[in-house]
C-alpha cells in the first residue's frame, strides 16, 4: 500500500513515524521548511514511552515528487486545506482514498447521508465547493483522531498519550480499503476501529472542541479552570445543548449525556486548547470548523443557536484583532 501523509506536524508525524517503523507500507511524507530539512538529515524521530527511534520515511517538499498513491492521509487543519488543493493534486489517482484527519464538522458531512440535504456543501469550510469539487467527497475515509502529541523540535515527534484514530466512510459501510487501512494501522500499533457511524464520533468530539476552545481563547484558561468555574461551565454546557439539539436533528446519536462529556474535559487538567495555543502563538486559529460550521448547521436545521452566535462573535474578533483570522 502507497501511503503519503500530507502535513507531518504532530499527528500526522506520529502517524507516519509509526507506519514506517512497522516496514509493510510504501510511506512518504510532504513536509516543509525545517522540519523537512532535519527528517531527510537524520530520518522522522519519536519518542514515545520514553524511548526514541528513528523512522525511515520518504519525505518531499512537493508531492509531485512522489506520484499517485493508494491512500493519502490529510493531517493539515482545516483552514490549510483549501489553499494546498493545488499541491494534493497529483497525489490523487482514480481509486486513491483520501483520509480526512482535521478537527471539526468536515467538508463532506453531506455525502451519503441520503434525505434533503444529501450534497450540501458547508461554505464555513469548503468556501465555493472547491475541497468538494477538487478531491471528491467519493473519495473519502472520515476518522476521529486521539492521540495527543507534539513536536519537541524540527522532525522530532514527542507521544504523549493515546493511540487510537476511529475510521469509517461515510455510507457507514466496511469497505475494503478502510478495511485494509486499519490493519495496517493495528499492526503499526496503533487502534484504528471501523465505525458504522463515524458522524457520531466526530460529533462527540466536536462538542467539546466547539465550546471549550473558544472560551479557553478568550478567557485564557485550561479546561480544568473553565469546568471548575461556575460561569465557564454553565456557558460551555448551554452551548454544547444548543449543538445537541443541531445533531440530534441529524440523526447523531450522543453515547454519553452532557455532563459527563464537561467532567471528562475537567479531568484532561490544567490543558491549555489548541485555539489558545494558537492564539497565543499568532497563529490561524480554527474557528470557521469548530464553531462556524455548527452554526451553519443550526441555521440548516432551523435550529437556535444564541449562545454559540455570541461567542462566535467574540472569538472571531479577538482572533481577528490577532492577526489570527481573517
Amino acid at each position: 500500500m502507497k501511503i503519503t501523509i500530507f502535513g507531518a506536524g504532530a499527528i500526522g508525524g506520529y502517524l507516519a513515524a509509526k507506519l514506517a517503523i512497522a516496514g509493510r507500507t510504501d510511506l512518504s511524507i510532504v513536509a516543509r521548511g525545517a522540519h523537512l530539512e532535519a527528517i531527510k538529515a537524520n530520518g522522522l524521530r519519536l519518542i514515545e514511552d520514553d524511548r526514541e527511534s528513528v523512522a525511515p520515511v520518504r519525505a518531499a517538499a512537493k508531492a509531485e515528487e512522489l506520484g499517485v498513491q493508494d491512500t493519502v492521509v490529510l493531517a493539515l487543519k482545516a483552514h490549510s486545506l483549501t489553499p494546498a488543493l493545488d499541491q494534493i493534486a497529483p497525489l490523487l489517482g482514480e481509486h486513491t482514498a483520501v483520509v480526512t484527519m482535521q478537527n471539526g464538522v468536515p467538508w463532506w458531512y453531506f455525502h451519503g447521508v441520503g434525505g434533503p440535504l444529501e450534497g450540501t456543501r458547508l461554505s464555513t469550510v469548503d468556501p465555493g465547493g472547491a475541497i468538494w469539487q477538487r478531491i471528491g467527497p467519493q473519495r473519502v475515509i472520515g476518522s476521529v483522531v486521539y492521540p495527543a502529541v507534539e513536536v519537541d523540535a524540527p522532525g522530532l515527534i514527542r507521544h504523549v498519550e493515546g493511540k487510537r484514530f476511529s475510521l469509517g466512510e461515510p455510507s457507514g459501510e466496511r469497505s475494503e480499503r478502510v478495511t485494509l487501512l486499519a490493519e495496517e494501522m493495528v499492526k503499526a500499533g496503533l487502534q484504528a476501529p471501523v465505525r458504522e457511524d463515524i458522524r457520531s464520533e466526530i460529533w462527540v468530539k466536536l462538542w467539546g472542541n466547539l465550546s471549550f476552545n473558544p472560551i479557553s481563547a478568550l478567557t485564557g484558561s485550561t479546561l480544568a479552570a473553565i469546568v471548575a468555574d461556575e460561569g465557564t461551565r454553565t456557558l460551555a454546557r448551554t452551548m454544547m445543548l444548543e449543538a445537541q439539539a443541531i445533531g440530534e436533528s441529524l440523526g447523531v446519536r450522543f453515547p454519553i449525556g452532557v455532563d459527563r462529556r464537561i467532567k471528562g474535559a475537567g479531568d484532561v487538567g490544567e490543558h491549555k486548547t489548541s485555539m489558545l495555543q494558537d492564539l497565543e502563538r499568532g497563529r490561524p486559529m480554527e474557528i470557521d470548523a469548530l464553531v462556524s460550521a455548527v452554526q451553519e448547521l443550526g441555521r440548516l436545521t432551523d435550529k437556535p443557536t444564541p449562545t454559540i452566535d455570541a461567542v462566535l462573535t467574540l472569538v472571531r474578533r479577538l482572533a481577528v484583532e490577532r492577526g489570527c483570522y481573517s
